[in-house]
This record gives structure tokens, C-alpha cells and sequence, in this order.
């Protein structure tokens, strides 16, 4: 699905990487290769590599035009920054306005709207570019809507219990600051961000809503125009292997018992009403339309 048109609202693809990960069972822990082999997850060859066993996934954007404005859905992992404990994402070079451009023939002073669905690395790197040595945002003319609940974690002056508390690696903290440092911090420095949560209506047909657990302001942004749906769900699933094994969270998130309870929420009101499932990181089709099958969910691919 590079580009589709729900009622008013057209929504393009903008594609950073999309290839091999890691090895599929360190992706979604408790999965053994039965589960990934399984017909009814329809997971090879676009979204898992059986030779390998290598997890196949997607870095992107979704444009959204909405209203008359130009709203990005996340914005991947960014130039030069440095993350050493993720090695994709350290240093990584690449032109992410010159693919948004192409893709969708849009200039970053024409955004209007930045969504990042939550603070992880690779939804916040292209917040921000480098500019004489300093971080700015990328994009100069828009808002930021950033989870209140994620700044409240991240922040290393919000100085969050958990930071002490033992629960999570303190690597981990080490390259969360570094983000917040580079992706984050400027954009509330210059004035551009947005905290929010609940829920939050962008305009008509966009609203955001708390999908907790996976971080702890994990978030989706639902569509709805000229009686067509959708739902942009972030990092509630990795692969299409949870839509078969909804109870399985990914090995990034930091509670899953809550991931899984916000993961089959809305997945079961996707299939319900019909909505079509937009995740960050799946790989080829990259969306589809959902409907229940035993204890989770089949999919029919957007092409």
C-alpha cells in the first residue's frame, strides 16, 4: 500500500528501510517456529524469512492529508544519531526529506502536523535535523503532538521513579536519554510541541487515544471519513504473527501484559467496525483489514 484515499483523507507511504531485523523469535519472545510457519499468519515471504528465520519489518511515515493539512504519522530513525546499543539506527545516513518529497511531493515547511505515536527511537529521529551543530526540528512549521505520558517517562528532568527503581537495563536509559536529547528536547525548546492525553481530535476525521504498554503513553490515531475507518496503531504489534497470537507482545515493550490488553482492544473494534489496521513496521502491504479468526485475527492485505 503506497498511497489510498479513505473519504476526503489520502494517505501515502513514505518507506525509510524495509528488510531484515533480527532473528524472529527474539522480535516476539515465546513464539517458537511453528508459529511463524504457520499458513494463518500469511507471514512469508514479506514479513518473515523461513530460510533465516529473520524477522522482516519496515521503517516509515504515513503522510496524511486531512482537512487541508499535512500530517506525518511518526518519522523514523534520523541522520547521525547516535545510538550505540540499537547498531541499525547508529549513525545512520540517509535523506528522509528528499523521500518524503518523492513520495509524496511534500516539503518539510509544508507540514503541518507531526504525529509520534510514542518517544521510541525510530518514530522520533526525523523530529529533528542538524543545523550548525545543533538540533532543530526538522519540520518548522508545525505541531509536535507528543504523549504526555511518554514525556513524563523519558524526560531525564521529569526524573520518572523508574529511573531508579531497577525494572528496566540502565543501557537502555543511557540511549533513551540520547534520544530524548537529539529528537525530543529540541522541539520542545522551540516552542512546537504538544503534550496531550485521553484522547485528542485533530480536526474532523483524526483523533488520538491511549493505547498504553508497549510505552506508557503508547498511542494510536483513528480515521474516520466519508464512512471509511482506519487506525494508525504505532507499536501495538511488530508482525502480522500477533494478529494470530494477540496475547504476544513484542520484546520492546516495556509492560506487555498492558500491550497485549490495549493490542486486543483495538483490534477487536478494527474488526468490528471494519477499520483498516495501519501498524508502523510492518513490511509489504503494510495495512490491512481484519477480521476474527479462533483467538486472534486473519488478515486481507491493502494493495
Amino acid at each position: 500500500m503506497e498511497r489510498i484515499v479513505l473519504g476526503d483523507v489520502e494517505i501515502i507511504r513514505v518507506l525509510e528501510f524495509q528488510g531484515p531485523f533480527a532473528p524472529a523469535e527474539v522480535i516476539v519472545p515465546g513464539l517458537g517456529e511453528p508459529d511463524w510457519n504457520d499458513a494463518d499468519a500469511a507471514l512469508a515471504p514479506e514479513h518473515y524469512d523461513p530460510a533465516s528465520g529473520a524477522y522482516i519489518g519496515a521503517l516509515q511515515t504515513w503522510v496524511v492529508r486531512s482537512g487541508g493539512r499535512t500530517v506525518l504519522v511518526d518519522t523514523g530513525v534520523g541522520n547521525g544519531r547516535e545510538r550505540p546499543a540499537t547498531p541499525m539506527f547508529h549513525r545512520r545516513e540517509g535523506s528522509f526529506p528528499d523521500l518524503l518529497l518523492a513520495a509524496a511531493g511534500v516539503r518539510p515547511e509544508e507540514v503541518d502536523v507531526v504525529v509520534n505515536t510514542h518517544l521510541h527511537a525510530d518514530h522520533v529521529g526525523w523530529n529533528t535535523r542538524e543545523e550548525d551543530g545543533t538540533w532543530v526540528p526538522t519540520f518548522p512549521n508545525a505541531e509536535y503532538y507528543l504523549p504526555a505520558a511518554d514525556r513524563a517517562f523519558f524526560d531525564p528532568a521529569a526524573g520518572h521513579p523508574a529511573r531508579s527503581g531497577g525494572v528496566v537495563d540502565p543501557t537502555l536509559w543511557t540511549e533513551w536519554d540520547l534520544v530524548f536529547e537529539d529528537s525530543v528536547a529540541p522541539v520542545l525548546a522551540a516552542g512546537q510541541a504538544v503534550e496531550w492525553s485521553g484522547s485528542l481530535r485533530l480536526d474532523a476525521a483524526l483523533v488520538l487515544e491511549e493505547a498504553p504498554g508497549h510505552t506508557p503513553g503508547s498511542s494510536v490515531l483513528r480515521l474516520e471519513s466519508g464512512g471509511e475507518q482506519a487506525v494508525f496503531v504505532g507499536d501495538l504489534m511488530h508482525s502480522p504473527v500477533q494478529l494470530a497470537h494477540p496475547a504476544c507482545s513484542s520484546c520492546f515493550c516495556l509492560d506487555p501484559a498492558r500491550a497485549a490488553a490495549s493490542r486486543l482492544r483495538v483490534l477487536e473494534r478494527a474488526a468490528r467496525e471494519g477499520e483498516l489496521v495501519i501498524p508502523a513496521h510492518f513490511a509489504g502491504a503494510g495495512a490491512a483489514r481484519i477480521s476474527r479468526a479462533g483467538e486472534g485475527f486473519s488478515a486481507a492485505w491493502a494493495r
